[in-house]
């Protein structure tokens, strides 16, 4: 053998070792700015490919996802803004403008900003609300929605539905929102986050960083308590959304979200109705495996 086939058979034997060796590559996490609708919101950009959209709930903000984007991340182009007032970012007013149209409103204009439609959503109780409503309002955006536990119930009907709906969110947000009109939104942080989960300590079972997220949010619990209703959606609007939509719920989540999950899904032609086995509201910090299991599965389906 002359040199030069040796120098050929290092080159081969170096490149098929580090091809050999090679794991997926996820982009490093980037945080980026956008001006919509008059404000400047922060969000975070990860991944490549088709685009998914992950939407916070109450008291939150996009490090929401930090179990979830990750995962994601490996297969799909991840945005995950921080909504309107949310975040750690000095408010752009008082509040005033604080409502679920105008979140759906500015991601409606995020999607169009960042050139990326149409999108998969993914939302998560409030998230999920502002996810259904850029479906409905928006066709042109979306092709494909994953709601965890909505919210909003302006499509339930059902007279029996909407008394216990009625009563079960007095048992939820009542002391939360008793300690809130007091001034004191710290203290109004455990119960709302123990009662929209429907089990007792949940707060100081959760995760410190997820504690961290929820406590520099405390300061949205009066908006969100004393926001307008969210546009009356109709089971009729739900029902006209045409790309792939997945209900999701934990098996063991309080009765004010099961009436509602439900309720969409059947609302919804041709959606799945996804059930997280001994899951809460707070399923995607609880249970985050299950989770993304079951929302990387959904997502895999539209590709």
């Amino acid at each position: 053998m002359n040199w030069r086939s040796l120098v050929w058979l290092v080159i081969a034997a170096a490149l098929f070792t580090a091809c050999g060796s090679s794991k997926p590559h996820v982009d490093a996490l980037q945080i980026r700015q956008i001006n919509v609708n008059g404000v400047s919101l922060t969000y975070e950009q990860q991944g490549a490919g088709d685009t998914v959209i992950l939407v916070h709930g109450a008291i939150a903000d996009r490090r929401a996802w930090d179990a979830t984007r990750d995962a994601v991340a490996a297969r799909y182009r991840v945005i995950a803004p921080s909504n309107r007032y949310f975040g750690v970012d000095p408010w752009p007013d008082d509040g005033a403008k604080f409502s679920a149209q105008t979140h759906a409103d500015d991601l409606a204009a995020i999607i169009r900003g960042l050139d990326a439609k149409p999108v998969r959503l993914v939302g998560w109780s409030y998230g999920a609300d502002i996810a259904l409503l850029v479906a409905v309002q928006h066709p042109d955006l979306v092709n494909g929605v994953f709601a965890y536990e909505p919210s909003i119930t302006t499509f339930v009907t059902d007279p029996g539905d909407r008394k216990a709906i009625l009563a079960d969110q007095q048992m939820a947000f009542g002391p939360a929102f008793a300690a809130s009109k007091r001034g004191d939104q710290q203290a109004a942080l455990r119960p709302f986050v123990d009662g929209v989960n429907g089990s007792p300590g949940t707060f100081d079972r959760l995760p410190a960083p997820v504690r961290t997220v929820l406590s520099e949010n405390a300061r949205t619990i009066p908006l969100q308590l004393n926001a307008p209703p969210p546009p009356a959606i109709t089971c009729a609007q739900l029902g006209k959304i045409a790309p792939p939509v997945a209900i999701a719920r934990g098996t063991d989540t309080r009765p004010f979200f099961r009436i509602a999950a439900d309720t969409a899904h059947r609302c919804i032609p041709g959606s799945k109705l996804i059930l997280i086995q001994g899951g809460r509201h707070m399923s995607p910090v609880e249970l985050p495996e299950e989770f993304n299991t079951a929302l990387l599965a959904f997502l895999s389906q539209g590709r």
